[in-house]
């Protein structure tokens, strides 16, 4: 007898072999756009990246940093190694899913498997899981250092270790499979979150396995349990716990008198050591799903414990220390991703809605004088009557946001969206586009690699496209193959696996449509979002695999003999992954990739020595800070992120130095910077300044509150206001001269005052930053723009830019007309 397990082991290996070779030999060697940057730079370094981070992504990042053995140039490579590695295992334990699922079919024992069974169970693991492997979306991930190649490897082990679970007999045995389970749930966490969106589904896995007859009701009962296991996890735990101890640290602090830290060390012993005393007592009293239960809470906090590095790294004032989670309470704030808008999901406006008013929330503490004190309290919008609506799908109001709402459905301008609105742009946009275009990319075809691309059907040739589209690299026609394969499976586990089949499913919806809809994303993205939703498609490829079997079932009256109509069945199937890693191979092979990393490194070198540069968002600044923290190219260039200088953390960085940047001159203190005061300063025309207003005057009055400046909200609270459109700045022409700043051609242009209009438009803190910085600086250090960032975000001064490499320089010299500072 031919032994299933030791051939079907072969098996796994050498299809893990070929997906590794496979994305070592397409792997970028440096930083590719996007977060890899900040992740490796945060890696390399043990910084702090933006929230909720991914502590244990950078834990292993740092271990495979070394390598480099010192050179620099390598440490990019070696972080990456930690995607391209951790997603070959993912395919590894793809396949060991596959042959637990199909091995059921047989009702056989190991020992008894026969040469057909070998085939058809190893053939169809091995068809799925390279179909996967090479699949369009998974594989740009494996190639570069992101968290969702780590994230999904975590996704496929804990798949693979619960259906594992299923087979083992001996319940002592089986309990330790579900705390394994829990731990690795637990370390998923410092990964990314993706993971515990499999514990409702895999919930039915218990119950079915528990109740052998099972019911409708019985198998709603445990998905619920897996929602609130899920809930528990995602709210109770990961900002819960730390929510919690902060509660006690405040009230320990303030109200008690007793020094930082008390509350938190109070709160962790008393948790901890109810905990214990829980596991002792479920132990003695012989009560096993009790025990099992808190070991796996005990092995989640453990797995859990990495985001301790988040608190350690940002305690040492890292130049990458996005938030600034250095005690408990900017921890939870750093966990809940409060800098980022939040989205209605059930309820909420629209983006024609209007607040009106606003009331206090959750209180928001500082630290001060050994104590926390109140300082303000978080803004809680109240609208118009009647805009609150259900199924808010249509909520942003970002520049041009709404535009396209009404492109989209149709709305007039000003018209209030309907929830027939809403589910159509639901079902159009979010499903459609965000969802199901990006699933028929991985398994019938992509038009392109451009953003926005639709889908290739199997009778369009590259022909019938434009050359620019057919001949593009990211052009895929995969004969619609996959899709089809993959809908065979379905069929086949429908007849003859429904409880498999049941499950599988709602591991598909959970990470498919349902992240879709928890997510309600916007009506246009920076770039394409398709890697959120790889948890989907792998499962469309344990369908594939089971496409195999299905073959074989076709196969029965052509074929007679088992093995020969196994081994049959599996060649031919073989042809999708095929077709799928030949069609896709031209367009992720980045092995000749450096475009980002040469891009910020001609940025910097734009910029004259100790220069301080404005950049946008993710592309403009990640590939800046890791040849900066990495290479160690141009330190003495302050990068200043303009997304971020309307944080008070952010700007307490600007006011120290980081590596050979010394810190940046600020007129307003911190006073005039904390959350929650000059959030935005609106447009108020005062009649005294109607022709423009000093800027360092403007700015002195805003440093002291002055009321001339100021006008109340509904709330009754002051807030200073923008008085005029056009602000003018003093120049000391003589100084500006002695800086030999200004070409010789250009001097005549030089006055001792410039002038701009800002617009009649309100301020954001950002933007007050911004301004501030210039004011200050008094052309002590060059102040440049990045060429990305775009016009809309130099607060007017174009006529004042000239360019300089890719940076446009701000100079005290006005040219009329100027537009693009060229």
């Amino acid at each position: 007898m031919i032994s299933f397990k030791k051939w079907n082991d072969v098996a796994a290996w050498a299809v893990f072999g070929v997906s590794l070779a496979t994305y070592i030999l397409t792997m970028e060697r440096t930083a590719s756009f996007w977060d890899c940057g900040e992740f490796i730079a945060c890696a390399f370094k043990l910084q702090v990246p933006h929230p909720p981070g991914a502590p244990l992504f950078l834990l292993i990042g740092r271990l495979f940093s070394l390598l480099a053995l010192g050179d620099v140039m390598k440490v990019a490579y070696w972080v990456n190694m930690v995607s391209v590695l951790s997603s070959a295992f993912t395919i590894f334990f793809l396949f060991k899913t596959i042959s637990l699922l199909t091995w059921k079919l047989t009702g056989k024992q190991e020992r008894e498997a026969t040469i057909a069974d070998t085939l058809l169970v190893t053939g169809a693991a091995v068809v799925g899981a390279l179909a996967y492997a090479w699949s369009d979306s998974f594989w740009f991930s494996a190639v570069e250092a992101e968290v969702y190649g780590l994230s999904s490897f975590f996704t496929a082990i804990v798949i693979w270790a619960v259906f594992k679970w299923e087979t083992i007999e001996d319940p002592a045995s089986g309990n330790r499979w579900l705390i394994l389970t829990a731990y690795l749930v637990g370390l998923s966490i410092g990964v990314h979150l993706l993971n515990l969106v499999t514990i409702p589904a895999l919930a039915l896995v218990y119950y079915f396995k528990k109740y052998p007859q099972p019911g409708f009701w019985g198998a709603s009962t445990a998905f619920l349990t897996g929602l609130l296991i899920l809930a528990v996890i995602h709210v109770g735990i990961i900002p819960g716990l730390p929510e919690m101890a902060a509660k006690f640290e405040i009230f320990f602090v303030s109200s008690l008198g007793l020094p930082y830290n008390t509350g938190i060390v109070f709160f962790t012993v008393l948790f901890l050591g109810g905990l214990i005393g829980g596991i002792r007592y479920s132990h003695r009293s012989n009560r096993a799903l009790l025990n099992t239960g808190l070991l796996s809470l005990a092995f989640i906090l453990i797995g859990y414990a990495s985001y301790s590095l988040v608190l350690v790294r940002s305690g040492y004032k890292t130049p990458i220390n996005e938030n600034n989670p250095s005690d408990v309470l900017r921890f939870v704030y750093y966990l809940k991703r409060e800098q980022y808008e939040s989205r209605p999901l059930l309820y909420g406006p629209s983006f024609v809605s209007r607040p009106v008013s606003q009331k206090r929330g959750a209180p928001v503490y500082a630290k001060k004088d050994g104590k926390y004190v109140l300082i303000d309290y978080k803004p809680i919008y109240e609208y118009e009557p009647g805009s609150n609506m259900l199924l808010p799908r249509m909520y942003s109001s970002q520049p041009g946001h709404p535009k396209r709402y009404q492109e989209m459905t149709g709305l007039a301008e000003g018209e209030k969206p309907t929830l027939r609105h809403n589910l159509s742009y639901m079902f159009s946009h979010q499903f459609g586009h965000m969802y199901w275009r990006y699933f028929l990319w991985n398994f019938v075809g992509r038009e392109s690699d451009q953003e926005g691309a639709g889908v290739v059907l199997p009778w369009q040739a590259a022909g019938a496209f434009p050359k620019r589209i057919g001949q593009n690299r990211g052009h895929n026609n995969f004969l619609m193959l996959p899709f089809l394969l993959g809908l065979a499976g379905i069929v086949y586990m429908y007849y003859y696996r429904r409880k498999d089949l049941l499950v599988l499913g709602m591991l598909f919806v959970l990470t498919g449509i349902a992240l879709v809809f928890y997510l309600n994303s916007p009506p246009t993205e920076p770039r394409e979002r398709d890697y959120i939703y790889v948890g989907s498609f792998y499962i469309f490829c344990v369908w594939i695999g089971f496409g195999v079997l299905a073959a074989a079932k076709f196969l029965e009256k052509l074929v007679q003999q088992p093995a020969l109509r196994a081994g049959v069945a599996g060649i031919a199937c073989l042809s999708v992954p095929a077709i799928m890693v030949a069609r896709g191979w031209d367009n992720h092979d980045r092995t000749d990739r450096f475009h980002s990393v040469d891009f910020a490194r001609n940025i910097l070198n734009s910029c004259a020595p100790n220069a301080i540069l404005f950049t946008g968002g993710d592309n403009d600044t990640f590939p800046l800070w890791y040849v900066q923290e990495v290479e160690g190219f141009r330190t003495d260039v302050r990068v200043c992120v303009q997304t971020f200088l309307g944080t008070d953390w952010y700007i307490e960085q600007l006011k120290r130095k980081i590596n050979q940047s010394d810190a940046l001159p600020l007129s307003l203190d911190s006073g005039n910077y904390q959350l929650g005061k000059n959030e935005y300063l609106p447009f108020y025309e005062i009649a005294s300044v109607k022709n423009g207003i000093n800027l360092k005057e403007y700015l002195e009055l805003i440093h002291q509150d002055n009321k001339a400046i100021q006008v109340p909200l509904t709330s009754g609270d002051m807030t200073s206001i923008l008085p005029a459109s056009m602000l003018f700045l003093p120049v000391d022409t003589q100084d500006v001269k002695k800086l030999n700043i200004v070409k010789s051609d250009l001097l005549p242009y030089l006055s001792d005052s410039m002038s701009w209009k800002i617009g009649e438009t309100d301020l954001l803190k950002s933007d007050l930053v911004m301004l501030d910085i210039i004011s200050s600086n008094n052309w002590k250090r060059p102040v440049y723009f990045s060429s990305t960032m775009g016009s809309s975000h130099n607060l007017g001064l174009q006529e004042y830019l000239q360019l300089e490499g890719y940076a446009y320089r701000l100079l005290p010299v006005r040219v009329p007309g100027r537009r693009t500072g060229t």
